[in-house]
């Protein structure tokens, strides 16, 4: 089921544009970006849904290299227990221009498990250009947290308007993603066991579509809390804004902050048995598809509340005292989705559902 379609082809107003009429907004792909961006003439008002260089965080090495960049700025400006705020990304290392740095780690810790990642490719966009004997060689969190003996991962999206200044929401609802198989590390080949990405899970045996491997966010946050208490969960959950926060300021001085552009990103997060979250990739192009009935209502309200945020409406509305293609609408679920709330010197929205 494709959400996107159904949710822009249904937004009171907006009109489906063929070939190479004008356009006002534009879902593109990141291919699209590469190729044309640079080529193409934008008015004030119009949109797309990539920031000209979104790499910088959603390429493995390039974000690991922005991260250890900022954790050291952090640490020369504000002190160790500043930078230390940034130590929620496992060891990783470029391969092959790090490999000798990588040997010298395995020697020292014999019996560690790694995990070998091509450096451009996540679990929802598998289109780049860079040549596949680029990797990262990053050191496999062994002690993840289980429900149901399986091993899982969340999905949290946050949406980028801008970079200077940072503005940024964090979307309240998002899921966890569960293995098919009980988690082991004596059989480290069987993908059942270890990736918990629906388009690896459902091509298992015993994988059913109906029930497939998901909770909401909110499930999750009720089942630690009767295991843990509140306060442990709401400790867990202000250690996973911090990821969002860090990771994007990492990246704000490098990132093209273009007027135009927006950004929704897919955040994938590794709890381990500590309780402590772990930043395993950012996807620039988060998967959209939904497998189940309750993950298309997450989606399309997501999508929906997105452009609420984006408010095309209202920029079209500012170009033009003519509004026939520019119906305002507010989706009902949007001011209880995202909240825009001041931190620090940056706008960032931190909103939660309670447990």
């Amino acid at each position: 089921m494709n959400t996107l379609m159904d949710v822009l082809r249904h937004r009171p107003g907006w009109v489906e544009v063929k070939d190479e009429g004008e356009w006002d907004f534009y879902w593109c792909d990141v291919s699209w970006l590469r190729e044309n961006f640079d080529h193409t003439y934008m008015d004030e008002h119009v949109r797309i849904s990539h920031f000209r260089n979104h790499y910088e965080l959603t390429r493995k090495n390039y974000m690991v290299k922005n991260l250890k960049r900022f954790r050291k700025q952090l640490e020369r400006e504000a002190g160790k227990l500043e930078a230390a705020k940034c130590d929620f990304f496992p060891k990783t290392f470029e391969m092959p221009c790090e490999y000798h740095l990588f040997v010298e780690e395995f020697r020292k810790n014999p019996g560690i498990t790694w995990i070998m990642k091509p450096d451009t490719r996540s679990s929802d966009d598998q289109k780049d250009d860079i040549p596949v004997e680029n990797y990262v060689a990053q050191r496999y969190i062994e002690n993840p947290y289980l429900i149901g003996g399986r091993k899982f991962d969340l999905r949290v999206y946050v949406l980028v308007m801008s970079y200077i200044p940072l503005r940024a929401w964090l979307y309240r609802d998002g899921f966890a993603r569960f293995s098919n198989t009980r988690f082991t590390l004596n059989s480290i080949d069987d993908q059942y066991v270890h990736l918990t990405n629906v388009a690896v899970q459902k091509t298992s045996p015993d994988y059913h579509p109906k029930k497939g491997c998901k909770w909401t966010l909110q499930r999750f946050r009720q089942y630690l809390a009767s295991k843990h208490g509140p306060e442990a969960v709401e400790t867990l959950f202000r250690d996973i804004d911090n990821i969002f926060v860090k990771s994007l300021q990492s990246v704000q001085k490098v990132i093209i902050s273009d007027k135009h552009c927006f950004e929704l990103y897919g955040y994938d997060i590794l709890i381990d048995q500590d309780l402590k979250p772990w930043l395993l990739e950012v996807n620039a192009s988060p998967s959209l598809t939904a497998s189940s009935q309750e993950d298309y209502e997450l989606k399309t309200c997501l999508l929906e509340d997105t452009l609420h945020v984006v408010d095309m409406e209202a920029r079209l509305r500012q170009r033009s005292e003519e509004t026939t293609e520019a119906a305002l609408l507010l989706p009902s679920s949007s001011e209880e989705s995202f909240q825009l709330i001041p931190s620090c010197q940056e706008e960032i929205s931190l909103s939660r559902p309670c447990v």
